[in-house]
């Protein structure tokens, strides 16, 4: 089951380059051609593609939940030990493949991007400044995934069993809604809850890529009043990266903790 939901999670990405070539026809009335909207050029391409295969991310989610649940539920981790492999040790090997993947995903999602991009953007508009205006989503998408699965692993460890390791991730995320709420409109003004709720972890792994669709309505309508930045700073990947040490360091001091 891991490997077909790795190679799920490799061949979905590739979804987007059917997406950016598709064309509808609605009954003869008119034909909605997507690569005319010019989301799929440089440099709108970055975000969006970014963005969207983010989704695909719950497939190596319950990857990772699986690998720990069943490493408690087989015994195989107490095998482990007892041969002579560190907690530590098997914190980092997990944490080793969990890097590993999602370097060569990022890898494969650049190499998507450069794809589509180059096909749908007018070749007097290929540049180097173009085609790489706007990469640095590129990097977002690393931190943002390799946040996500560190979460996974953390919360693995903590619940031992892959249901609740799931529930825990769906629990968290809903207590962050509540308590943004609560900051919202009982606390604080809107600009402070939001400066509070970066440092939540779903939030600062959201803040990393914001939602495109404003974009493409500026885009198209560029009186539009609706601002929105998109701009990556550097204290939003240091948040998300905090995180990512965190949840390690968590789940190597629980797993030391415990009497296997």
């Amino acid at each position: 089951m891991s490997k077909v939901l790795i190679y799920i999670s490799f061949i979905l990405p590739f979804s987007i380059l059917i997406l950016s070539s598709l064309k509808i026809n609605f009954f003869g009335y008119f034909t909605l051609d997507l690569s005319e909207t010019k989301i799929f050029e440089f440099p709108y391409i970055w975000h969006i593609t970014t963005y969207f295969v983010a989704y695909f991310k719950i497939f190596f989610a319950i990857i990772v939940v699986f690998m720990i649940g069943n490493e408690y539920s087989n015994r195989t981790l107490k095998q482990n030990l007892i041969d002579g492999l560190s907690k530590k040790e098997f914190v980092l090997s997990k944490f080793t493949f969990i890097i590993s993947y999602c370097l060569l995903m990022t890898l494969v999602v650049f190499i998507i991007t450069l794809i589509i991009g180059m096909f749908n953007t007018p070749s007097q508009d290929i540049y180097f400044d173009t085609v790489f205006s706007s990469s640095e989503f590129i990097v977002a998408y690393f931190f943002k995934i390799l946040a996500f699965f560190s979460f996974c692993l953390f919360a693995a460890v903590l619940a031992k069993r892959s249901v609740f390791a799931l529930a825990v991730l769906f629990i968290v995320n809903i207590i962050e809604w509540i308590a943004y709420l609560l900051l919202r409109f009982k606390f604080f003004d809107e600009q402070t809850a939001d400066g509070i709720a970066q440092f939540f972890p779903f939030t600062s792994m959201y803040n990393l890529i914001e939602e495109p669709a404003s974009r493409i309505v500026r885009l198209h309508a560029p009186t539009n009043t609706i601002v929105t930045d998109y701009t990556l700073y550097w204290h939003e990947i240091a948040i998300a990266a905090g995180w990512i040490f965190l949840f390690i360091f968590f789940s190597y001091r629980l797993l030391k903790r415990r009497d296997l």
